[in-house]
């Protein structure tokens, strides 16, 4: 459905088009989310920063989560989790990832804070939703942080995932929600994992394209 996130981010820029020149932050969930979110910025004039939020994986499959926590703390837990591990369990796994929030703090927004969004219209980007974790967990930060209008825009989710976060923010921007959705990578012909190096490169890139 899509060659690559360049291709998925300017597709999204457009369904996005309202919003261009009204002083948004567009906000990317790295690393998948990054150069999609760029694509989305480039397009509104919006400014742009990098959210960090991880999920926190089970320890038995890595691959799959039991919920995620953002970077001020905000946490998202599948209300089964409970019954799937012990406290002290979760309790150790939120300590890992954030461990690993601060380190990408640290490197791919250069320890500096995440910019102020208070009484802002916030565009909360991934390049896609699977079980939305992350994408709640960055919600919940949004919230706490009093953002005046919270958007959800993604190339792809499942539809019950998308059904799920449509009620909990004021707008849901879905391109694609595939009948049989199994992974986000499925709808992209041209997938890879995002480096740090290049969620920076993309971001040194906006920075001087802003300038001009």
């Amino acid at each position: 459905m899509f060659i690559d996130r360049e291709d998925a981010g300017k597709r999204l820029a457009r369904a996005l088009i309202n919003y261009k020149n009204k002083d948004v932050m567009v906000l990317a969930i790295p690393r998948g989310g990054v150069e999609v979110a760029y694509e989305v910025a480039k397009f509104l004039n919006a400014d742009l920063d990098l959210i960090v939020s991880r999920k926190l994986p089970l320890p038995y499959n890595r691959e799959a989560g039991f919920g995620a926590i953002a970077e001020d703390g905000s946490t998202f837990i599948f209300k089964d989790a409970y019954s799937w591990l012990d406290e002290d369990d979760i309790e150790r796994i939120k300590k890992e990832q954030k461990e690993e929030i601060k380190r990408r703090i640290k490197i791919l927004r250069e320890g500096r804070p995440l910019s102020e969004i208070k009484d802002r219209t916030v565009i909360l980007i991934d390049d896609g939703l699977a079980m939305g974790s992350t994408m709640r967990a960055a919600i919940n930060l949004c919230r706490g942080k009093k953002a005046k209008k919270i958007i959800v825009a993604v190339p792809v989710s499942g539809r019950d995932v998308a059904n799920e976060i449509r009620g909990i923010v004021d707008e849901l921007i879905v391109l694609e929600m595939p009948v049989f959705f199994q992974a986000v990578a499925q709808v992209y012909a041209n997938w890879h994992d995002v480096t740090d190096s290049e969620v920076l490169e993309i971001f040194k890139k906006f920075k001087k394209e802003s300038r001009n």
